[in-house]
């Protein structure tokens, strides 16, 4: 049985990670990369959900290497059939961080940081209390067995999200009696093209330039798709696409 899960994503904190950058200007697109959530959310590596990985490629707080392995992990999620989806703004604000060092005196010889974290310059960051939405797809419920729980859902309530691992609030909305549909349809939120051009024909889309994958936005494409609405009194249909796994070749 197919379960979808609404899952809106509140910022406690200033989200940064760079998508774009500018000269010494670094700025984070207001999206969510599905990547990074399948790690956020507790997914990746995990014994709850059956995606524990290889030894040699085991996801851990030190890592022997500082190179993302998304295939290694996210192949297991497949298996599990679970999938999310990269995830929109509801509503966002930015705000720009600037560092400079105005005094010769006081001047600092930095080394040579991470990859897309900047040693200097100015970062265009996501605010706090903007807000995202994404959707989850999973065979499993991802409820909580016992009914006693003040949380009810299997996920964290809260999250770490950026470079800067910032804190942040999600809440769950699980979609009841999806349609299962076949035909043209509309996707306007954000999605992995990797993962969807294997099972639906697209048609038409907006391109979203970031790493590591690009997104496409406003997608029309033709093929088998859910039909779901928010609430009882929503008149507004959102079509999401069916048999996304994650594809990285």
């Amino acid at each position: 049985m197919t379960n979808i899960y609404r899952c809106e994503i509140e910022l406690h904190d200033n989200l940064y990670y760079a998508t774009r950058e500018i000269g010494r200007l670094y700025e984070t697109e207001a999206i969510l990369h599905n990547y990074s959530l399948c790690y956020a959310l507790g997914f990746v590596d995990s014994k709850k959900y059956k995606t524990t990985v290889d030894e040699e490629n085991s996801y851990t707080y030190f890592c022997a290497e500082q190179i993302p392995k998304y295939k290694q992990h996210l192949t297991f999620l497949n298996q599990q059939r679970i999938y999310v989806t990269p995830a929109r703004s509801l509503y966002h604000t930015s705000v720009l961080n600037t560092w400079k060092y105005a005094n010769n005196n006081y001047h600092v010889e930095m080394e040579k940081t991470q990859k897309n974290i900047p040693s200097f310059g100015r970062n265009k960051e996501i605010a706090p209390e903007s807000k995202f939405e994404c959707f989850i797809i999973s065979n499993n419920s991802l409820r909580k067995d016992s009914a006693s729980h003040i949380w009810q859902w299997k996920l964290p309530k809260f999250i770490r999200l950026g470079k800067w691992m910032s804190k942040a609030e999600i809440s769950i909305q699980e979609i009841h009696t999806p349609q299962m549909k076949n035909g043209d349809f509309t996707y306007i939120y954000p999605l992995n093209p990797l993962d969807v051009m294997f099972t639906n024909e697209l048609i038409s889309y907006d391109v979203v330039n970031m790493p590591p994958v690009s997104l496409i936005k406003n997608v029309t494409m033709k093929g088998d798709y859910y039909q779901i609405s928010l609430d009882e009194n929503s008149k507004q249909l959102i079509n999401i696409p069916v048999n996304m796994n994650y594809r990285f070749e």
